[in-house]
């Protein structure tokens, strides 16, 4: 049987990138329609592919904001457009970067996104946390406004000669500013990222992984190299299987903790996560000793693929416990 070729993408939740990009799409037809709001190039869809150019590079001539969204979140739904707003009357002084976290985990993963909206300025390649939830607009302008203060001091000329909002109502600094954590920046300075990016580009996963495993070496436990080596490491098992036998020895030998790994392995590069992550607690559930030991340091592989905050993660690292204690 022909052997199915996997992406880094594909070892990740690929529904909820189609369903982005066609939210992407929907937007710039709307957009292009209803001639509304801000100026061309304001406000901007950021990937984790398009990061480091339209965020990381762009921070160190103008400001950037970034949103932290989801289609499912309500509260983001209420602070979207406020933000939109806000940069519209900016004018180019700033740069609203919009990241839909489902469709891009790389840089939910390296900001260490644990709920949304959230919003993080980056300057000058660094990022700095301003505030989490759908605040008023008050609070908005303000702390953005800090963000602008911040800014001139660091001699950022910004994208426009537009007007900078929110100036007179500036009060303390917002919530998180430059508390120090690991900025945007940070996460995907290190060369290794764009060696990764261009060794999957040309199909190298070997290369990708040696990229990977090299900013571990500089910086151990990195949220995002993880994660990466942990997808390639996917793909490059998944890619070794002969998918219809997997599925044969796993129907077959039920308690086998190795057939059912395969399987999972499997399940979670099509996407069908849940359905991968059950099928190891279940066998989990039915073995003991080594073969269960076996499946549970397999489900914990499984997890470093995603996000740490992932829901799915959470959800079946609760069951795991259960099973264990």
């Amino acid at each position: 049987m022909q052997q199915r070729d996997f992406s880094l993408h594909g070892a990740v939740d690929l529904g909820a990138r189609q369903a982005a990009a066609q939210r992407r799409q929907q937007a710039a037809t709307a957009s292009g329609s209803a001639g509304q709001a801000g100026a061309p190039g304001y406000v901007i869809d950021v990937t984790d592919q398009s990061f480091n150019t339209d965020v990381v590079e762009r921070s160190r001539t103008v400001p950037v904001i970034m949103d932290l969204w989801a289609e499912w979140c309500g509260p983001c739904k209420q602070l979207s457009p406020v933000l939109e707003k806000l940069a519209a009357e900016a004018n180019g002084a700033w740069v609203l970067a919009k990241v839909d976290v489902d469709a891009n985990p790389q840089l939910s993963a390296a900001l260490q996104v644990q709920s949304i909206p959230m919003v993080v300025a980056v300057i000058g390649g660094q990022a700095m946390p301003l505030f989490l939830g759908a605040v008023p607009e008050s609070e908005a302008r303000a702390a953005i406004a800090q963000v602008m203060q911040v800014a001139e001091q660091m001699g950022l000329a910004g994208a426009g000669d537009g007007q900078r909002p929110g100036a007179a109502e500036a009060g303390a600094p917002p919530r998180g500013m430059g508390r120090g954590g690991p900025g945007a920046g940070d996460a995907f300075a290190d060369p290794g990222f764009g060696e990764a990016q261009e060794a999957m580009d040309r199909g190298d996963l070997d290369g990708a992984a040696a990229a990977f495993e090299k900013v571990l070496a500089s910086a151990p436990g990195h949220p995002a190299a993880t994660m990466g080596l942990a997808q390639v490491d996917l793909i490059r098992r998944v890619n070794s299987y002969d998918q219809a036998k997997a599925r044969r020895d796993a129907q077959d030998n039920p308690d086998d903790p190795d057939a059912q790994a395969r399987v999972a392995d499997i399940d979670v590069a099509m996407g069908q996560i849940d359905a991968g992550f059950g099928r190891l607690l279940d066998t989990i559930r039915q073995t003991s000793g080594d073969e269960r030991d076996r499946a549970r340091l397999h489900l914990l592989r499984l997890f470093d693929v995603f996000p740490p905050r992932d829901s799915r993660v959470t959800k079946a690292r609760a069951t795991l416990s259960s099973l264990l204690f």
